[in-house]
């Protein structure tokens, strides 16, 4: 295998160290990126929980929905190029420039007079989002070899649920006492702090690609992912399932997807190169990634509402009423890295944590109007370490299969696939929600349910205060019903991921003891050991 293109030309690669402890300045970095990782994480969080504000405000309430479907679309659209851009000129301008054009917008975002403006920048922060967290995975990546990554795991996994234990109620804070705007000017100062330390610390080889940027193969790979987030965001809600716009938006999205295939096979520098879906494992951890994000932000999206509606939790309550899941994730993923990092072996916690999260998704669908928010809490610990086995090792799998020059989108690639797969589980899992309820709400009171509702499936505490105690006793339980259904398909769904993770291969992880170098027939990356720049 030729010399990495991650090292400058005619200079030995630096090993990173296969034991003992990193650097300090390495830790330094991962510091920094953990910082950008949280920015990424908690700005839905915190502008979720402002949204009633910023309508009041700023009016435009039928456009509401824009301002987090403009955010996603950018971020989504915006993830491979970004992974490839660092591939061709160097992860560490390009990581600065995606945090300096979130910066951007989260100012304009700030500043926004009406709400359309607040839709388009918005969408600017969502583009910077993109590179974010793409970023923080490929120079994790770079900076240390898979054998070491374990035990860093239990980081990426606590910032994850900060994001989502700290945001409602940062949001809630900030919104109550310094006004909506401060909801988007918050992310400065973490920015600045994250900028700072990674352009004083972070030093990384830098690139220049001859290859020209493949500009037609990144459009249509946007259009296609555009059209797939707009047929989840729109399905079932703004247009019915075969409307002319869903409909049309689908053969748009499948016609650029065929073109996209098209082009990257034959320019020189593919925005995703098709060849890292040769090798077994990166297709494998691939497809469970698409699962995963299916049924973890299904599952996050109708949790609460359980909790909320059901239970008679407040909104800040149902936050931290997810402690167990999220504290349960946080110490197996820790646990499960530390074990990788000793013992090299990853396939296991693959598969335990695809059975763990199918046991906990079979588990919550037992959910009814009876159930004590200790039980409840039980059965989402069971779905948490399910997660915490899969989240971190899934990604540390497709980072191990690809070569070190297509760390990038490698990286970008598996993030991607598991952004749409949570874009695809909160559509179809919210159009099983919406039909049950609004069949259990018809079979018990008939038609009158229906009109309680609105013909919708989701109501405020206000209103839900506001029912007569028949037609209020029948929403809880047709709510109860709904996610009865919701998290069964998602444990159906999740034995898709549990089967898969059996066909994994147990490849050496990069960074372990000296092997020779792995070439395998499937199509395995070669065991070789990430540049680490003197610097760092």
């Amino acid at each position: 295998m030729s010399q990495r293109e991650a090292t400058p030309a005619g200079e030995e690669q630096k090993q990173a160290p296969s034991s003992g402890k990193q650097p300090a300045s390495v830790r330094v970095v991962l510091f920094a990126l953990m910082i950008a990782m949280l920015l990424a994480m908690l700005d839905n969080m915190i502008v979720g929980t402002a949204m009633p504000t910023i309508v009041g405000e700023l009016g435009g309430l039928e456009h509401l929905s824009w301002v987090v479907t403009a955010y996603t679309l950018a971020t989504a659209a915006s993830t491979p190029i970004w992974g490839k851009l660092g591939d061709m000129y160097g992860r560490k301008g390009v990581f600065l420039t995606s945090i300096v054009l979130f910066l951007i917008g989260s100012v304009l975002s700030g500043m926004a007079q009406d709400m359309g403006q607040l839709i388009g920048f918005r969408a600017v922060q969502g583009l910077g989002a993109g590179g974010l967290m793409v970023g923080v995975m490929a120079i994790i990546g770079d900076l240390i070899p898979p054998r070491e990554r374990g035990k860093y795991q239990g980081m990426m996994a606590g910032v994850m649920a900060v994001a989502m234990i700290g945001g409602p109620l940062v949001g809630g804070t900030i919104t109550d006492h310094l006004g909506w705007r401060w909801s988007f000017y918050i992310n400065l100062p973490l920015g600045a702090i994250a900028l700072v330390m990674v352009t004083a610390v972070l030093h990384l080889p830098k690139k220049r690609a001859q290859a020209r940027i493949d500009y037609v193969g990144a459009a249509l790979l946007t259009v296609g992912i555009t059209s797939l987030v707009l047929i989840t965001t729109w399905g079932g809600t703004e247009y019915d399932w075969l409307s002319t716009q869903i409909v049309g938006l689908g053969i748009l999205g499948v016609v650029a997807l065929l073109l996209f295939v098209l082009v990257e096979r034959k320019v020189s520098e593919p925005v995703l190169p098709l060849h890292i879906f040769r090798n077994g494992n990166f297709s494998l951890v691939t497809l469970i990634g698409f699962l995963v994000g299916f049924v973890m932000f299904g599952s996050m999206t109708f949790l609460p509402l359980f909790q909320q509606t059901v239970q008679g939790a407040s909104a800040t309550n149902s936050g931290l009423l997810l402690l167990p899941m999220l504290l349960a994730m946080m110490v197996v993923s820790l646990f499960a890295g530390r074990v990788t990092t000793q013992s090299g072996k990853y396939k296991i916690f693959v598969v335990v944590g695809g059975g763990l999260i199918t046991v906990g998704l079979a588990l919550l669908s037992l959910m009814d109007t009876d159930t004590t928010r200790f039980t409840s809490g039980a059965y989402m610990a069971v779905l948490g370490a399910g997660m915490g086995f899969l989240m971190q090792t899934t990604m540390l799998i497709a980072q191990n299969s690809v070569e070190m020059k297509d760390m990038g989108v490698g990286s970008s690639s598996a993030t991607l696939f598991r952004t749409i797969g949570g874009s695809f589980g909160v559509a179809i899992f919210g159009a099983i929600f919406t039909n049950q309820v609004q069949s259990a709400m018809t079979e018990r009171i008939g038609r009158a349910g229906e009109k309680a509702t609105g013909g919708g499936a989701q109501m405020d505490p206000k209103g839900l205060a506001q029912l007569p105690p028949m037609v209020k006793d029948a929403y809880l339980h047709a709510v109860a019903t709904g996610t009865h259904h919701v998290f069964l398909w998602g444990a159906a769904v999740s034995v898709i991921g549990f089967a898969a993770a059996w066909f994994l291969k147990e490849v050496p992880l990069r960074g372990g003891p000296a092997t020779p170098a792995e070439s395998s027939e499937d199509g395995t990356a070669e065991v070789d050991r990430p540049a680490v720049a003197e610097s760092v």
